[in-house]
């Protein structure tokens, strides 16, 4: 039965990746395992009453709150727990390093858990954790926060390694796929993609590591669905001998508007200030722009964003993330006097937004991102057609799902990856004309605008049936809950 069953849930300290994994874990609880997620005490403060109204439905799931590593021990700001707390992704190595030292912790008291964990369910970046699953004699399973499209491109570039036959600027067919995917190297992520920074070539060696490591995982859980990517899906099933279980989007199984507002840091705006004012907009008009929670934009490209939506002439509500340039961003919002000049037409968001409670608001009508997966699938499942302007990792992979093979998305013009930590070295990419062109094309109550909007409906309609009782994520759930049973119940005959 699985309420014998006990999954270890061990995610990255990082809202992108920590909320897909406790949404997951809400999940799988609610098919009677018992799950225990693995988190930090700041992280369990910010996330926790999320997880504690989970817990006080009678979902059995347990908080294992582990102590991270002194920032002193890392070279890390104090109190820092969260990737998105870094001042630099400059950074990402220490902070991978500092949480590869909850290994002992865990082990420590790993013993004490009952039942025994039956599984470990690890973000693929935690590959210390495949040495805790081998010592306890249980599956690893990787969690990947990517899409089946992504995994199987950089599975099959892995193999071939045409690239490094290309100059960085040269367009070339990605191999394999059932689609032609035409991308330049310098869209590639920085495992095929490095950039010249001391730090860009140790992240494409951690990076190589974590595939490595991949390779001997027991199975994968995507948060995706069947009918969005289903020849990716086939394809990469092939690649992985079947075990691979798409049971997403997550961001779908979010009924009410506290857990949509709730599923990261609180809003830096009140909630009811800017759903009243998305309330008095046109059904459709509003433009909603974030390029998410580890984007560092330098103010240069934030003033061609702000701009351009600006010139547009649409409804817009602006995140507003700076990062290192955050005061300088703010300085110019002041001198140029914009925040005033698009007051009622514009709102603006500093730090953390509801963004699933925004994209699931009838006046927004189209959605500027970054192209992070947990954005995108969320774009996807709101039905919301995309103005996509990709910044690094795979985000250029997102992009094509979006635009060439799904159909709801409009490229910005973004032409390369802006590698971490080197961010104003690579000049302006997209201008305020750029945004303000693809807004309106994207906007646009014509044919081609229309038949976007429509496969948009169509993809959130196939997202709300992926999680139905019968849906292809709830049945993926359940088969990979009897594999891990099965497997389990082999060990115990053994």
């Amino acid at each position: 039965m699985a309420s014998n069953l006990h999954f270890l849930i061990i995610p990255v300290m990082c809202p992108g990746h920590l909320i897909p994994m406790m949404e997951m874990a809400k999940l799988i609880a609610q098919q009677s395992v018992t799950v225990t997620i693995v988190v930090t005490p700041r992280n369990a403060q910010r996330y926790g009453s999320v997880l504690d109204r989970a817990i006080a439905s009678g979902l059995p799931i347990r908080i294992l709150k582990l102590r991270f590593p002194a920032s002193s021990e890392s070279g890390l700001p104090e109190e820092c727990e969260s990737m998105d707390d870094l001042p630099s992704l400059s950074l990402f190595k220490n902070f991978m390093d500092a949480s590869a030292k909850l290994q002992q912790p865990l082990e420590q008291v790993f013993g004490e858990l009952k039942p025994k964990p039956s599984c470990i369910i690890a973000d693929k970046n935690m590959i210390w954790t495949s040495d805790v699953a081998r010592k306890n004699e249980i599956p690893w399973v990787v969690f990947d926060g990517t899409s089946c499209f992504t995994q199987l491109a950089i599975h099959k570039l892995w193999l071939s390694k045409i690239h490094e036959k290309m100059a960085d600027s040269e367009p070339f067919v990605l191999p394999g796929l059932p689609d032609s995917i035409v991308m330049t190297k310098t869209q590639l992520p920085g495992i095929f993609n490095s950039g010249n920074s001391a730090k860009a070539k140790e992240m494409k060696i951690a990076k190589a590591h974590i595939i490595a490591a991949e390779s001997g995982a027991y199975g994968v859980l995507i948060n995706s669905f069947e009918e969005l990517e289903t020849r990716y899906i086939d394809e990469y099933r092939k690649v992985k001998e079947g075990k691979v279980w798409c049971i997403g989007p997550f961001s779908q199984y979010n009924k009410n508007n506290l857990d949509k507002a709730q599923r990261g840091n609180k809003a830096s705006i009140n909630d009811h200030v800017f759903m009243k004012w998305l309330d008095s907009q046109h059904p459709g008009s509003v433009i909603y722009a974030c390029l998410g929670s580890l984007t560092r934009q330098p103010p240069a490209h934030f003033t061609e964003l702000a701009l351009g939506l600006e010139d547009s002439g649409f409804p817009f509500i602006l995140v507003v993330k700076g990062g290192g340039g955050g005061e300088e961003i703010e300085k110019w919002l002041v001198e140029d006097g914009f925040e005033e000049r698009v007051k009622g037409r514009g709102v603006l968001v500093r730090g953390w937004a509801p963004q699933v409670l925004i994209l699931s608001h009838p006046a927004v009508g189209a959605f500027l991102t970054h192209c992070g997966w947990n954005s995108t699938l969320e774009g996807f499942s709101a039905g919301v057609p995309m103005i996509t302007w990709p910044q690094f990792a795979e985000q250029f992979f997102n992009e094509r799902l979006a635009v060439q093979v799904v159909g709801t998305g409009v490229a910005v013009g973004a032409k390369r990856v802006v590698h971490v930590g080197e961010e104003d070295t690579f000049g302006i990419q997209v201008k305020r004309e750029d945004v303000s062109k693809v807004a309106k094309i994207v906007m646009d109550k014509g044919r081609e605008g229309e038949e976007r909007r429509q496969k948009a409906k169509y993809f959130k309609e196939m997202a709300e049936k992926a999680i139905e009782e019968e849906g292809s994520s709830q049945l993926n759930l359940k088969l990979f809950i009897e594999d891990i049973m099965l497997h389990t119940n082999k060990g115990l005959a053994g």
